[in-house]
């Protein structure tokens, strides 16, 4: 998704903290590698089980002595872990040398336990699971693999920051800061109905043959791509990044590149069913006002009002919510676009601000 980078570079300031000596690392894989965590049987939110789950996952840093540095990150839509590194190192959004820094592979997206790698479950036999499912799978992945009981931050973009959400609404006490961006706690009935339309262009491929694909899908995923171009962006980028002399070739790359097996296809189905069904206040039974009010983390909410990806209507109602409870139980909240980030860098001075109040205050 274009709107990454600009996005999680801005995310650092709020972990700015004094230098931490690290301890020896937990284990002798190479920092960064692959690695897995096996939950064998997972059940779901809606009551279906996952039969030998895996979680995937990539460690980086040293955890401090007192076990106060660890930072999650979740992959975002279609995302991996893998993707994530780029952000991670001196100088850039997370440093390891600061950080124990958590990148998790989220249910579905190809590398933890997924409709293209299940041998039991495969394509659209494997279940229908959940935001909420990928948190837990996470928070299992903290306590019970890595042995944390508290982390410092959990972050991420997307779909990442609706885990994010989750994180902080689930599980209050368990973090000190969180940062969704482009996130939101619910999905509303235009993030329904984008997400709808892109399973749609992809069951439309007639390879999809009702849900058993008989070869590799092309016509339905580049129709997925196309409704994909026009929401991850404005149209005024599209019109300032795309010549119309340009456009024929803009639009034949997108089809070459249009590519998915039946279990990659599933993948992209069965990630975009679970925004669609989320609603975290309705799970905890709670109003979206009465969700502002259980959060205890520093929060910052990172918004791209120029995307469609979760409608920014949504993400206002939360700021609006937060402002409330700021008020109510001291909670610290900035709420801000992206795009105001980008016009100078932050210095150290203003790291340590409270995080109260609108960006727009800051000169």
């Amino acid at each position: 998704m274009r709107i990454l980078k600009p996005m999680v570079v801005l995310a650092f300031f709020i972990l700015v903290c004094p230098c931490i000596t690290p301890v020896e690392a937990q284990s002798q894989t190479p920092e960064g590698a692959q690695e897995f965590a096996d939950f064998g049987d997972f059940k779901l939110q809606k009551g279906s089980v996952i039969h030998d789950f895996r979680i995937g996952y990539r460690v980086l840093g040293k955890l401090n002595p007192d076990k106060s540095n660890a930072i999650l990150w979740p992959t975002w839509l279609g995302g991996t872990s893998q993707d994530l590194l780029q952000f991670i190192g001196p100088g850039k959004v997370l440093d390891p040398v600061k950080y124990f820094v958590i990148l998790v592979d989220a249910i579905g997206n190809g590398v933890s336990s997924s409709p293209s790698n299940s041998k039991t479950q495969p394509s659209m036999e494997f279940p229908q699971f959940t935001i909420r499912d990928m948190v837990e799978a996470e928070h299992q992945l903290i306590t019970e693999v890595l042995h944390l009981s508290h982390l410092h931050a959990v972050m991420g973009v997307s779909m990442g920051g609706m885990q994010t959400f989750y994180w902080i609404l689930a599980y209050p006490y368990f973090m000190d800061a969180a940062i969704p961006m482009a996130g939101s706690p619910e999905s509303t009935s235009f993030d329904k109905l984008l997400w709808t339309a892109e399973i749609d262009a992809i069951e439309s491929d007639p390879a999809w043959n009702h849900g058993s694909p008989s070869k590799q899908l092309t016509t339905g995923i580049a129709l997925a791509k196309e409704i994909d171009e026009m929401n991850s962006t404005s149209p005024a980028y599209r019109v300032a990044h795309t010549d119309v002399t340009e456009f024929d070739g803009f639009l034949s790359q997108i089809k070459e590149t249009a590519r998915a097996s039946g279990g990659a296809a599933s993948d992209q189905i069965r990630q975009r069913q679970a925004i669609i069904q989320l609603d975290i206040p309705k799970d905890l039974g709670m109003t979206l006002e009465q969700t502002a009010k259980k959060v205890h983390a520093r929060l910052l909410i990172i918004n791209s009002p120029q995307d469609h990806y979760g409608e920014s209507n949504s993400r206002l109602r939360v700021w609006r919510c937060g402002w409330r409870a700021c008020g109510e139980s001291g909670l610290r909240l900035w709420t801000s676009e992206p795009e105001l980030y980008l016009r100078r860098p932050y210095s150290r001075t203003l790291l340590g601000r409270p995080l109260v109040g609108s960006h727009n205050d800051v000169a």
